[in-house]
């Protein structure tokens, strides 16, 4: 049975939460400088949406930078264990905070990049060059990295590689949530940088990207529907951690966080058995339609998402960010199925879901009166 838990569940993860998250302490070996030493950190919890910005380096923009920039350095020896800090706001540590340290719809990979710097006291982040050393994405059980981060109350550990050279660097850390990726600029990425100095290491030479430039907003791993059908394979973006018994790969299309072969074959399936089953639904929905008591003899109760459910009120779905600006336009999303089940009602849904991740953040009284509206339009039986 569907429950009303479950299908307002299922509206959270079209972005009307404001589960953010801001990269905020560092641990070397267990030890921290403090709470905000040596990170370059916003005030504001929001996400950066176009990697095509200079903002998706250390962020800033529509979230600007606390300046002037701390001056700590923080020490790193080659082959420590370093953690990274997250929490849903600045000060939301141990509150309670149910969004802390981020939403937990807010499903996605983590990253670690370095980049060498003559001073990582020095203003400028522009123009550098950047390799990866941490990832993790979708793990084989259907977790996330984002949920062993919650389970581990906002860190994540990861190893400095020991052959990575002595020197100052900026160590950008890196949450991308895909709760709406479904649609082009709705993955949302929350990065800060730290600034750290590596001692006693090798003489790597990693190779490396630029940002912007290491990802585009159609990389498989930041367009993408995480909800219908299920995932059997997840692309993390940007190229593959340097390892120093290894060589690094630099396509962003490389890495996919599980067996490929076996998730390969089974993407395919389920592609087709998605195809398949979208036409059978297709040819019977008129059907199922023209009679309420034929559907509900099927097993189940089912449940209606009317018709023109978005923009009937003239609610306006363009991003909130002025850079995502488009020219207004209606948006119809007609979505008429029956669902006796998750899956159907996740068919059901996935126009809608579409369109609404394409608002990423609610910020006045018609953006909050959206989700009210939807919830009102959306009825179910039992």
């Amino acid at each position: 049975m569907i429950t009303p838990s479950f299908l307002l569940g299922v509206l959270s993860l079209t972005g009307y939460t404001l589960g953010h998250t801001i990269f905020q302490q560092v641990y070397v070996n267990g030890v921290s400088p403090g709470h905000l030493k040596g990170i370059r950190y916003p005030n504001y919890d929001g996400p950066i949406n176009d990697v095509t910005t200079n903002d998706i380096i250390c962020n800033g923009g529509p979230n600007p930078l606390v300046t002037p920039f701390d001056t700590t350095i923080i020490n790193v020896p080659a082959g420590a264990t370093v953690t990274a800090e997250f929490h849903h706001t600045l000060t939301s540590a141990g509150t309670g905070d149910g969004d802390d340290p981020i939403s937990a719809t807010h499903k996605g990979p983590i990253m670690v990049y370095l980049a060498k710097v003559p001073s990582a006291l020095q203003t400028t982040m522009t123009g550098l060059q950047w390799f990866k050393i941490y990832e993790d994405g979708l793990h084989s059980d259907g977790t996330w990295a984002v949920d062993t981060l919650i389970a581990n109350k906002g860190k994540v550990d990861f190893k400095m590689p020991v052959c990575v050279p002595d020197g100052e660097y900026f160590m950008r850390v890196e949450l991308i949530a895909l709760h709406g990726a479904g649609s082009l600029l709705g993955a949302q990425f929350y990065m800060e940088c730290a600034q750290i100095r590596v001692t006693g290491g090798g003489s790597a030479s990693p190779a490396t990207v630029s940002f912007p430039g290491a990802y585009s907003q159609s990389d498989p791993g930041i367009l993408i529907s995480i909800y219908y059908p299920p995932l059997t394979s997840y692309t993390i973006p940007g190229p593959r951690p340097f390892t120093c018994d290894s060589t690094p790969v630099s396509s962003s299309s490389a890495r996919v966080s599980s067996s490929s072969s076996s998730r390969a074959s089974s993407s395919t399936s389920s592609a087709r058995s998605s195809s398949s089953s979208s036409s059978s639904r297709a040819s019977s929905s008129s059907s199922r339609a023209s009679s309420s008591s034929s559907s509900s003899s099927s097993g189940g109760s089912p449940l209606y998402v009317k018709d023109n459910a978005v923009d009937k009120d003239g609610l306006d779905l363009r991003p909130v960010h002025k850079a995502h600006a488009r020219t207004p336009t209606n948006i119809t999303a007609s979505v008429s199925h029956e669902a006796h089940n998750e899956d159907e009602l996740l068919h059901s849904l996935s126009p809608l879901l579409s369109l609404l991740s394409m608002k990423n953040d609610f910020t006045s009284q018609t953006d909050c009166a959206l989700m009210n509206t939807l919830k009102n339009r959306i009825t179910y039986r039992f």
